[in-house]
């Protein structure tokens, strides 16, 4: 499809040039991402405020991230014995009351806060001497005279808006009427006629305009499930393209199953294989044997063994005369997978070659073993994706961890040979509703079992206040001669936030606490090399303690090391505790996982941590992290190539995803190419916003 462009309109006009903008307030917009008129427009707000006194004061529970409004009833500003001054506002609903405290505040706030003012407040809820109290909340003052003009002023429902530092929500307000007032008629439509109609969406202008001005959250709600719509049908127009491409136009290679080499492999195994990877080993084979390209997710819980049944299906491939290519995020990584490769194919006829990055004696050679297909299984880094280096015959790709890598990078491996088969490796479970978004049409494999000599890792919350126990569980440990990580979520202190800093416990620890053991520190600001070699006295025993920041969180096995500290647990995401914990475990004896709880816990965080204590299943977890986060925090949109839908809610919108996958592929599968009349404003959409993305999938 050749690259579409969208004529010049007026909509597009830069900000700047808006009444209320000019050039200051148009770089302010540009950190929201707002560059034109348009995007003003589908600036949407996070959420919407009534000026009604909502009396849910006594619903609430400590922990509850709320807003609502309120009146004021008393304020109070008083220095403590150190100096310091802090605010506290009184508000009540008319019939409980709440305080607001404030550590620090601008003299403003003095004027702004009068008793009997309404305001609207924002934040987390928690306690104090048995009263409801709510620390630095989000607030707005309501005024109900002549300080507020115009249309905004007879509204019952305001949006609040997201913002950066110098703009404020009436701003906001008065800049967004102002671009519906001037630009209004200049909205186009994005979905055709029969997609209108036959989910009953309002037309995108009605929309757009319901989102801001509202005055149901029912109608606001309604106008957002149309955009969500909208963002995921295009998502999946492209999916349903990639499989007619794959399914119908590229022919992939058809493999036969020569049993010798996976057979010889199969009687090598010192244990038998779960009934797990016997079935995932079954679903890879009847890929590769098809005519059509394999392109499949193979998700599992670190220790789950995804690599021998990688290893089963580069075999296939090089029994049929092909090369098999796998690409890890860390040079440690890849070294690992080459001994363990290397041991197990040890005796059979098997050329196995690692190719590092950086110059080095030997790389020339090894290139030319790759390029000649002497060298048959190929592992290695980014090292892989230089122009430079040629592949004979390449059947079969493997990308470990690949969402370590970005869509591009993947495509450019895939892309060294005639459609190799493609075979994604995964530790950190993905949910199905994520899958379908971040892959598409790809087929996902899950090794939902773990070997039967694994044992669980127990884990544990634990209150700041006892980490002196900790430590002494950690010592008893160290004296059976085994190692320990500590994990902390910042490199060194920050003035921004309070917490423990992996570079601060390294020094507790190393002159405090384990003066008789070997402790060192590493985080990912240190080069390759030095990460590396760290690394590597680890698992070689030479050090017992490792302070870290979440650069382990993916890393090489280290059987001995039975004992995870996380500090500041309540900051990390369930699925990166997971990971971290998946670090220990790795040996015949038991392990242990401690995550380190800091006052005050939103109830988020004490969900998090509750469940991480109960499950160990990263599939449970994966599906909760998501329900709790997000899609964007837990698996990054840069890297996973994952669209950053800006309406649609992959947690709360399923029904709408199922519905808008089923329409698109529907379409495409009819008119692949989007040519037919009824489909040409869907043709010139999905180019504008899909056809890069596109170019990066379609290999």
């Amino acid at each position: 499809m050749e690259k579409h462009r969208q004529p010049g309109q007026a909509i597009q006009t830069p900000v700047m040039y808006l009444k209320g903008v000019g050039e200051h307030r148009a770089r302010l917009l540009a950190k929201l991402g707002v560059h034109n008129v348009l995007d003003l427009m589908e600036l949407f707000p996070r959420t919407y405020l009534s000026r009604l006194v909502n009396p849910t004061l006594s619903e609430l529970q400590v922990g509850d991230l709320v807003s609502l409004t309120a009146e004021i009833s008393w304020v109070d500003a008083k220095p403590t014995a150190r100096g310091k001054k802090i605010l506290n506002v009184g508000v009540n609903d008319g019939m409980i009351g709440l305080t607001c405290v404030w550590f620090s505040y601008p003299p403003a706030y003095l004027k702004l806060f009068k008793p009997g003012t309404t305001i609207w407040i924002s934040g987390t809820l928690s306690a104090y001497n048995n009263q409801l109290q709510m620390n630095h909340p989000d607030f707005e003052i309501l005024y109900q005279d002549h300080e507020e003009e115009g249309f905004w002023k007879t509204r019952q429902l305001l949006p609040v808006y997201p913002l950066t530092e110098g703009l404020s929500q009436n701003l906001m307000r008065k800049i967004v009427l102002n671009a519906f007032s001037t630009y209004a008629d200049q909205i186009s439509e994005n979905l055709p006629d029969f997609i209108l109609q036959k989910h009953q969406f309002p037309p995108r202008r009605d929309a757009l305009q319901m989102m801001h001005f509202a005055q149901k959250t029912e109608a606001a709600d309604k106008a957002r499930i149309r955009f969500a719509y909208e963002e995921f049908f295009y998502s999946q127009i492209m999916w349903a393209r990639h499989r007619v491409f794959h399914d119908k136009k590229e022919q992939g290679i058809t493999f036969e199953n020569h049993p010798r080499l996976t057979t010889a492999l199969k009687n090598k195994l010192t244990f038998e294989l779960t009934s797990a990877q016997k079935r995932v080993i079954r679903e890879i084979f009847a890929d590769m044997c098809s005519d059509t390209q394999m392109s499949r997710l193979v998700q599992g819980d670190v220790g789950s063994g995804k690599t021998i049944v990688t290893l089963f299906a580069m075999l296939l491939a090089v029994e049929n005369g092909y090369q098999a290519a796998l690409m890890a995020p860390t040079e440690i990584l890849a070294e690992q997978h080459y001994q363990n490769f290397t041991k197990l194919l040890e005796s059979l006829p098997i050329r196995v070659v690692l190719l590092k990055g950086g110059n080095y004696k030997g790389k020339a050679e090894l290139k030319n073993q790759i390029a000649s297909g002497e060298a048959q299984i190929v592992l290695g880094t980014h090292a892989l994706i230089q122009k430079d280096v040629m592949f004979h015959r390449l059947g079969l790709v493997v990308v470990d961890e690949q969402h370590r890598f970005g869509v591009e990078q993947r495509a450019r491996l895939a892309s060294k040979d005639s459609h190799p088969d493609l075979l994604y490796l995964s530790a950190t479970p993905i949910p199905r509703s994520l899958a379908m978004t971040v892959y598409g049409d790809l087929q996902v494999s899950q090794i939902d079992e773990m070997p039967p000599n694994r044992k669980s890792v127990l884990s544990y919350v634990r209150s700041d206040r006892k980490f002196d126990t900790v430590l002494s569980d950690v010592q008893k440990e160290l004296q059976k001669d085994r190692q320990a990580y500590f994990v902390c979520p910042l490199v060194e202190e920050s003035e921004k936030l309070a917490l423990l800093d992996a570079q601060r416990l390294f020094d507790y620890l190393k002159n405090k606490i384990f003066t008789s053991y070997t402790v060192e520190l590493i985080h990912g600001r240190m080069a390759n090399k030095d990460k590396d070699e760290i690394m590597r006295r680890f698992k070689a025993g030479e050090i017992q303690i490792l302070v870290s920041t979440t650069v382990i969180e993916v890393g090489v096995d280290v059987p001995n090391a039975t004992v995870m500290v996380i500090e500041h647990a309540e900051r990390f995401g369930l699925a990166q505790l997971h990971q971290l914990r998946g670090r220990v475990g790795r040996g015949a004896d038991q392990a242990y996982c401690y995550l380190i709880s800091h006052h005050p816990l939103s109830s988020m965080a004490r969900e998090r941590l509750s469940i991480m204590s109960r499950s160990t299943d990263g599939f449970v977890i994966a599906e909760k992290d998501l329900e709790l986060r997000g899609p964007g925090e837990v698996f990054g949109y840069e890297q996973s190539g994952l669209p950053e839908f800006r309406f649609a809610n992959l947690v709360q919108d399923q029904a709408i995803l199922t519905l808008a996958r089923e329409d698109a592929f529907g379409i495409v599968l009819q008119d692949p190419q989007l040519m037919q009349d009824e489909h040409k404003l869907l043709r010139n959409i999905y180019l504008s916003k899909y056809h890069k993305r596109e170019a990066l999938i379609l290999y």
